[in-house]
């Protein structure tokens, strides 16, 4: 487990504390019953970023604060805990991290000062079909096709596009750009995008360095959510009692509690361990983001399942938060790769 510097132990309780109390699961649920396009409140990523979680991967030269993947991972765990719906991850961390490390100057200037003080939402469009498969992309420099399944596109000022010639920048309001909202199973903002000969600027960032901070961030957000998921159903067992006992003192309960605990500790060090690896620019990046991202989608599954099973009959219904989170799991667990993709990706760069 990573030693936090005092710098980052204060931003991960003042990240709490603000989840906790300006977006806890409530607002979540009245995100998701106004029918909001977006998939995530204006006003709320406003304040992320008056706080300065948009600018912490971005150098001081533009704006940010420069403090790196793993900061801003703490605070992407935090938001995870409420399942706080923000371009926080797409924005602060994707786009924001592929401008800093391939774009040029005159890119650098005129966009990552915007994404830090929030005027600018961005998405990162990788995906072509129903999976993952970044390894066989058919959009060339040309633009033309449709990227499916986008975070945040649907609101997206700035969309970083995957291609097989390399990564491009395409504005919001590009001509030959369309967007068809979708309605996601867990509430959040995703559309398909389809491009036609749109015009975008070339970035020299690598595609697979820039998934790789895709997906150790996401792993950060679902080790977030299910800690959260976890302490929930642990305080429940805590509490409820049936045939006159406390179902904490079943033992079957609480080896399956037991089983939960251990595999949150060991994805948490995974997490942070392919977090840290992105800071120190480390050569084994790949393998650690691809196990954060296995060990983590493997964990909320596990977790969201049980928080479900665990609570019974509420846990079925809607009044109870356990449906969220493992809506939220299902979505989170397929984007930017699942479980058996990260575990084939993991196996091939150890050669095995």
């Amino acid at each position: 487990m990573a030693v936090l510097t005092e710098e980052q132990t204060m931003l991960r309780d003042a990240a709490k504390a603000w989840a906790q109390e300006k977006s806890p699961v409530t607002q979540f649920r009245k995100l998701r019953d106004s029918g909001n396009a977006d998939g995530f409140d204006r006003a709320v990523w406003k304040e992320m970023a008056e706080m300065g979680w948009a600018g912490i991967v971005i150098p001081e030269e533009y704006g940010g604060t420069g403090l790196g993947t793993l900061t801003l991972g703490i605070v992407l765990e935090e938001t995870g805990r409420t399942l706080t719906a923000s371009p926080l991850l797409s924005t602060a961390l994707i786009a924001a991290g592929a401008i800093a490390l391939g774009g040029t100057d005159a890119q650098k200037q005129e966009w990552l000062p915007r994404i830090a003080e929030g005027s600018v939402v961005a998405a990162f469009a990788v995906d072509e079909g129903p999976h993952h498969h970044p390894g066989t992309l058919a959009m060339t420099k040309a633009l033309s096709g449709t990227k499916r399944f986008v975070a945040d596109g649907g609101a997206a000022d700035l969309v970083v596009v995957a291609t097989a010639d390399g990564l491009f920048l395409v504005r919001g309001d590009a001509k030959g750009l369309t967007r068809q909202v979708l309605h996601s199973v867990d509430s959040r903002g995703f559309a398909n995008l389809t491009f036609d000969n749109v015009e975008g600027e070339a970035l020299s960032a690598p595609l697979d360095a820039v998934l790789d901070r895709a997906r150790a961030g996401l792993a950060a957000e679902m080790l977030g959510t299910a800690t959260q998921a976890f302490e929930i159903t642990l305080d429940y067992l805590k509490t409820r009692t049936q045939f006159g006992q406390l179902i904490g003192t079943f033992q079957a309960l609480q080896h399956r509690a037991a089983k939960m605990y251990t595999e949150l500790e060991l994805t948490r060090s995974c997490v942070e361990a392919a977090l840290a690896a992105i800071d120190k620019g480390a050569n084994d990046v790949p393998q650690l983001a691809s196990l954060a991202k296995a060990k983590a989608s493997e964990l909320l599954h596990l977790v969201s399942n049980e928080m479900v099973q665990m609570h019974g009959g509420i846990g079925m219904t809607d009044a109870h938060d356990a449906g969220l989170y493992l809506k939220r799991a299902r979505v989170a667990e397929a984007l930017y790769g699942g479980a058996s993709f990260h575990r084939d990706r993991y196996a091939g760069l150890m050669g095995y």
